[in-house]
């Protein structure tokens, strides 16, 4: 059997997690479309509880793909997405799963595996879950991540309402942390943005009406699928998971914050 010898060294298996954006195909990167088309495997999340049906409809992140990856190359991932207990028996065991599904796949010869995933890898995403357990499994495994276009700078292009301006600062939370850090940021001066906000859009509403933001808030909602909605906020709406809040700065002449 002929070795592959010092100067022929082993390729090292590589796993990838690829933003794809808030669900636009065309807001995938350049880098984004050739790495799913290099990868030997491209897995997606699904809810665990629907994983078992294949008549399960694709997740946010496989609908997107699908316009640039053959489905034969594509494969599924359940998580616990809408565990809501934090770090659960149901999440970890979950986590582990698709953790081993990777490895397996490296084991029967895959030498790249990406992991699409909505919005930005970097940014409250699955991805870095997954990262964690096939690091323990095969430390030497390479993580990489090509950036993706959020779902926020997505809502501000789509509006028209520029994040940040001079020295305003800009605040990314997810509602699920609670009201207080969300208080905290509209008392200050700058952009607020709120991801998940479906199960709190009542409290986000109080808060921006104490501190008189509402009329300027921006809802987004099902951005860059047919069903999409940008607008004012409205009190009594009932708002999908992947919903963005956004709040610009106080605002009162052009470069003011100069």
């Amino acid at each position: 059997m002929t070795g592959l010898g010092a100067d022929h060294p082993p390729v090292a298996a590589t796993l990838t997690g690829v933003g794809v954006g808030p669900g636009d195909p065309e807001l995938l990167t350049l880098k984004a479309v050739r790495v799913l088309a290099e990868a030997d495997l491209v897995v997606v999340p699904v809810l665990d509880r629907l994983a078992a049906d294949p008549a399960t409809p694709p997740g946010r992140a496989e609908t997107t793909v699908r316009a640039h990856v053959p489905a034969d190359r594509l494969r599924r991932l359940p998580f616990a997405l809408e565990d809501r207990g934090g770090v659960t028996a149901r999440r970890e065991a979950a986590w582990d799963a698709a953790a081993r599904a990777v490895v397996d796949a490296f084991d029967a010869g895959a030498r790249s595996v990406a992991f699409a995933t909505i919005g930005d890898p970097n940014v409250y995403s699955t991805f870095t879950y997954l990262a964690d357990g096939v690091r323990a499994l095969r430390p030497a495994v390479r993580l990489r991540t090509v950036p993706g276009v959020t779902a926020m700078q997505e809502l501000a292009a789509r509006s028209g309402v520029p994040l940040c301006q001079g020295r305003e600062p800009l605040t990314l939370l997810p509602a699920t942390a609670g009201a207080a850090p969300v208080a905290d940021a509209l008392a200050g001066p700058g952009t607020v943005v709120v991801y998940k906000g479906w199960r709190r859009h009542r409290e986000l509403v109080d808060e921006l009406r104490r501190y008189d933001r509402l009329d300027d808030a921006v809802l987004g909602c099902g951005l860059g699928l047919p069903d999409e909605r940008i607008g004012p906020v409205d009190p009594d709406d009932e708002l999908p998971y992947l919903s963005t809040l956004l709040v610009p700065a106080r605002r009162d002449r052009r470069g003011g914050k100069l």
